[in-house]
């Protein structure tokens, strides 16, 4: 008789955040397959549990997922964690679940931590439906690419982003976004913790120094045209404008056409915005 593959979800941060299910799992398999040894050695040092480990991470995920697949079928229990949350969200997990099911061996949720669930939960967004998207693309044209496709979601949804990457991706994601309600989570339930609330614009004049892992939750669209005039004022249209096209992602025709779009103005309107602010700008 085969073995079960336990899928264990493990703390995003504070080490207490984890099941009584899931560190009984954890001490009764015969081995865990984790992401980073080191990092899974800490959590098990300090709940006592001495199950030995095996690496199983996106760069061998094909020949460990063929060994662990031979000891399931030899009958051992076998379990897979990731750093941090959920195996299979953003991190290694999924193939060796299809394979399992492929060959017929029970896979077995322990559930726990999400950190887009958990940053869904303090957005104060509607919470159904929702979509997660994962990370966003390192490379520049990627991410940019990406970003507009994941756009057009109309209702709640999430991706992740790195430290050195989250001011970039939310310049880019500006214009695109527009006024949608935004909420950036960092650190989540460590002491740091620290969730950053506004549009792209705002959280990226707000994001200074960024440390952590960010977990990006964009609120629904705004439906109604009243509630979507961003860009009122002279100066806040001129602000947008210089902001989009300085980045140089846009050309200056699309930034106006989407500051219109956003704002309920004409495209001439805006025109007329902006040099009426950079008269009031030399004035000054």
């Amino acid at each position: 008789m085969s073995g079960t593959l336990y899928v264990v979800a493990t703390p995003i941060g504070n080490l207490e955040d984890i099941t009584l299910r899931a560190l009984r799992v954890l001490r009764e398999v015969a081995v865990i397959a984790a992401e980073d040894t080191r990092r899974t050695a800490r959590l098990l040092q300090h709940h006592g549990i001495p199950t030995p480990t095996i690496s199983f991470h996106q760069h061998n995920a094909r020949s460990r997922t063929a060994q662990l697949v031979a000891r399931l079928e030899a009958g051992h229990g076998v379990a897979v964690v990731t750093d941090a949350g959920t195996p299979g969200v953003s991190d290694p997990g999924l193939e060796l679940v299809a394979k399992a099911i492929e060959h017929g061996i029970q896979v077995e949720p322990i559930p726990g931590p999400s950190a887009p669930l958990a940053a869904l939960v303090a957005s104060g967004f509607p919470m159904m439906p929702f979509t997660m998207f994962g990370f966003a693309p390192s490379r520049a044209k990627d991410r940019i690419r990406w970003l507009q496709n994941i756009v057009g979601t109309p209702h709640t949804f999430s991706f992740f982003e790195a430290p050195h990457r989250i001011r970039r991706t939310l310049t880019e994601g500006a214009m695109l976004f527009g006024i949608r309600p935004i909420v950036a989570a960092r650190e989540l339930t460590k002491m740091h913790q620290e969730f950053l609330r506004g549009t792209a614009t705002e959280l990226t004049e707000r994001i200074s120094e960024p440390r952590g892992e960010y977990t990006i939750v964009v609120g629904p669209e705004v439906n109604s045209l009243q509630d979507n005039r961003i860009a009122v004022h002279d100066d806040v249209v001129a602000d947008d404008f210089w902001r989009l096209t300085e980045s140089g992602e846009y050309s200056r025709r699309d930034v106006v056409k989407e500051i219109a779009r956003r704002s309920g103005r004409s495209s001439k309107d805006i025109y007329s915005a902006i040099e009426r602010a950079k008269k009031i700008s030399r004035i000054t």
